[in-house]
């Protein structure tokens, strides 16, 4: 098992074994593929005559989604398209009412989109009897997880804590929402946390909080699809998805990357491994 990112691990200070794990929801607890935003963007977008390609769409995933619809917005690409659509540069203005179409669209497709990922509620319980708190960050707002955590909660999945940019002010690649999970968790040091999530921003985040930070590539933002269109594919597609989708989240800088929530538990014996000294330098995996 190969620590991708040594240069860069999270001060360990006091820290002698992991304490907490902090997930993402969709693409990593629920909905495989994160395709509930995905589907919910291009329909705004479409509505305005702008037609946003798969790349477009999830470049920003993860990020609260007042934000990455400006994000998508300042695309040179799709700036250019506005202006031939609308006769002028999108504003500010265009990105508040495009918002507002987003929130009533997405609730009405989180049932949908809300299935738990295989093998979510088994994890759940093994990261209890490793005596690890669970809690959880989002792009969603509120109102929004609200709906998915009690969705969630029927089929055996119910982090400890779950937030929202809206309740700490500002969301990823800001820390502030895992702080807040710290805080209410009670769990300490930083380094202490691993944060587990499939897009780059979940990386960031993780980072810039001084967490240990761990790539989900096989169920979320970087394969696009729903399990059952994944498995569709012919193996050397599905290898070269997630391939890139492996890639993507090294490039982020997550310390460790695996394909599912389910494979995780080798990587958090290696962090122990790690906070406890077994390795001296702490920079072998």
């Amino acid at each position: 098992m190969k620590l991708l990112n040594p240069a860069t691990p999270p001060h360990t200070v006091s820290a002698s074994r992991l304490k907490a794990v902090i997930l993402d929801w969709a693409g990593t607890t629920v909905d495989f593929g994160s395709l509930a935003p995905a589907r919910t963007l291009q329909t705004v977008f479409a509505g305005v005559g702008i037609a946003l390609t798969e790349a477009e769409t999830r470049e920003d995933m993860g990020l609260a989604k007042r934000t990455h619809i400006r994000n998508i917005l300042k695309m040179a690409r799709v700036a250019e398209q506005w202006r031939t659509v609308h006769g002028a540069a999108p504003g500010e203005m265009d990105a508040e009412r495009m918002y507002a179409e987003f929130i009533p669209l997405q609730f009405s497709c989180l049932e949908e989109y809300s299935n738990v990922i295989e093998g979510i509620p088994e994890a759940m319980e093994m990261f209890r009897v490793r005596g690890l708190r669970v809690g959880s960050t989002t792009g969603y707002t509120r109102e929004m997880l609200d709906v998915l955590v009690a969705l969630a909660a029927k089929q055996g999945y119910s982090p400890e804590c779950s937030l929202t940019p809206g309740e700490v002010g500002l969301g990823r690649p800001y820390p502030f929402m895992i702080y807040e999970n710290a805080v209410r968790l009670g769990v300490y040091p930083m380094a202490a946390i691993a944060k587990v999530g499939d897009t780059p921003s979940d990386i960031q985040e993780g980072l810039n909080a001084g967490t240990w930070a761990i790539g989900v590539a096989g169920t979320g933002n970087g394969i696009g699809l729903s399990k059952s269109e994944f498995e569709a594919l012919a193996p050397a597609e599905r290898e070269t998805r997630l391939a890139a989708a492996r890639a993507e989240l090294a490039a982020a800088g997550a310390h460790f990357v695996v394909d599912a929530v389910t494979e995780v538990f080798p990587v958090l014996d290696r962090i122990d491994e790690l906070l406890s000294g077994a390795t001296p330098d702490g920079m072998r995996a």
